[in-house]
């Protein structure tokens, strides 16, 4: 659990990290580097949950060992689907990542939503659908990892 009082913004109690996979923590279908090794040290105090269209077919391959739960998308309104993922978890609970328009819905729900903007760009959506915005999955990461980054990044 990461737990966490930040002024102005309230008490954050995180069990979950969602995140989106395309273009949030891969560049066509590959892992960005460094990103391996701190989803691996956050699953030590957090459980993680890609959800994803898995649009290179890669996710699986790409994220076997990082000990995560894979949640490939189908149909239509991927939004929605995420969002509700989100709130099934607990909404209070969980800190998203995501950086295209069909995250935006999840980046509103979660109790910390952190838009993503690198190698695919970052829909304007989900950007303001988001409490944080960070030029690199890896930074997102290090926000957790380094509690007082992410306080001092939220305070009012």
């Amino acid at each position: 659990m990461f737990e966490l009082d930040i002024p102005g913004f309230g008490p954050v109690g995180l069990e979950h990290l969602v995140s989106d996979f395309t273009g949030t923590l891969s560049m066509d279908g590959r892992l960005l580097p460094g990103v391996r090794d701190r989803l691996n040290a956050i699953a030590g105090f957090m459980k993680i949950h890609i959800l994803t269209a898995d649009t290179f077919g890669m996710a699986k391959a790409e994220l076997a060992d990082v000990p995560c739960d894979i949640f490939i998308l189908t149909g239509e309104n991927h939004d929605i689907q995420k969002e509700e993922y989100v709130k099934k978890l607990d909404a209070e609970k969980v800190i998203a990542f995501g950086n295209g328009g069909n995250d935006r819905r999840m980046l509103k729900a979660a109790r910390v939503g952190m838009a993503v903007s690198q190698g695919e760009g970052c829909s304007v959506e989900a950007l303001f659908a988001a409490d944080v915005h960070v030029t690199d999955a890896s930074i997102g990461l290090d926000l957790l990892l380094h509690p007082k980054r992410l306080k001092a990044t939220l305070r009012f």
